[in-house]
């Protein structure tokens, strides 16, 4: 069978796992979409994508268009007869016109078994959620939000202290490897996708930085998930008395705490604890605005909160 030609559209580090994947199987792409450099860091320094980068060091076409939904661009990505479109967290939508353009599929590599989890932020839903599993999906694009026929999935246990960007990581790799491993089946006909049951449909808005503040009237269990599922974005924070933005990145439920939600009910050298709704809990690593990251003895050190 002769290998198809391929185009990949994907930016950050999760598209990143699954084009290395491709180029490291011999499935090279004709060429490479990904967004339009833009400014990141504290420095806002214009920056190219994790994808741009690689697909540069590797000598591919890289295409950059602001959108895909003028003639100009759906003409130039139809130039390069794609027989596969392959879209992993690529950030743009994708027209009808756009997506009847490869002669076998468009393809998506998504962060979860559909139909749980459709939209932009599967990974931290699920952590939200209490989910023990959730996985990778190839999914037949079309015009709707993530609704597509499944061609496969691959699931995997989400560990009790996982964080999300651990989670994203794994994840990652596995997109890759089901990817490469199902590449064949899907051009040739033999896997056939299977319709989604969208009466059992979730869905994972898009993240806003407001998201993550904690609020010590929920219960531990659940904050406990908030500072995993963001964490390492945008990063679970509270405001203490002085008004200091605080962030964490790891803590412990502590069961036995019974007191008033946002009571620092311990915080010496041996541990932070804060109450909650239900429980408390035990702030493991923290991080002040301007700081690094610290553990509980450390920060005690730097300031004192009320």
């Amino acid at each position: 069978m002769n290998k198809p030609r391929i185009v990949f559209a994907g930016t950050p580090e999760f598209a990143l796992a699954s084009l290395t994947a491709l180029v490291d199987a011999g499935q090279v792409p004709v060429a490479v979409y990904t967004q339009p450099d833009r400014p990141a860091g504290r420095g806002r320094r214009t920056s190219a994508s994790p994808v741009k980068i690689y697909a540069e060091q590797q000598g591919l076409p890289v295409f950059q268009p602001q959108t895909l939904r003028d003639d100009r661009a759906a003409a130039e990505l139809a130039s390069l007869k794609p027989d596969l479109l392959i879209v992993a967290a690529y950030g743009l939508i994708l027209p009808q016109n756009v997506l009847d353009i490869p002669t076998t599929a468009c393809i998506n590599v998504h962060a979860s078994i559909l139909p749980r989890w459709r939209g932009a932020a599967p990974i931290q839903a699920a952590i939200l959620a209490g989910d023990k599993t959730t996985g990778i999906s190839l999914m037949q694009m079309t015009a709707g939000l993530d609704c597509g026929p499944v061609f496969s999935t691959r699931s995997v246990e989400i560990g009790d202290d996982e964080s999300a960007g651990e989670l994203h990581d794994r994840l990652a790799t596995l997109g890759g490897e089901l990817l490469v491993a199902d590449l064949d089946a899907i051009v040739s006909g033999e896997l056939r996708p299977a319709a989604q049951d969208d009466a059992s449909a979730t869905y994972a808005g898009k993240i806003q930085k407001q998201d993550a503040e904690i609020d010590w009237t929920q219960p531990a269990e659940l904050l406990h998930r908030h500072i995993r599922a963001y964490n390492p974005v945008p990063g679970a924070f509270f405001f203490s008395g002085q008004s200091v933005r605080v962030k964490v990145w790891r803590a412990t439920v502590v069961a036995t705490v019974d007191a008033v939600p946002g009571t620092f009910v311990q915080y010496d050298k041996d541990g932070i604890v804060v109450a909650c709704g239900t429980g408390g809990l035990r702030l493991d690593t923290l991080q002040l605005p301007g700081k690094r990251r610290a553990d509980a003895r450390e920060f005690v050190s730097q300031i004192k909160l009320s």
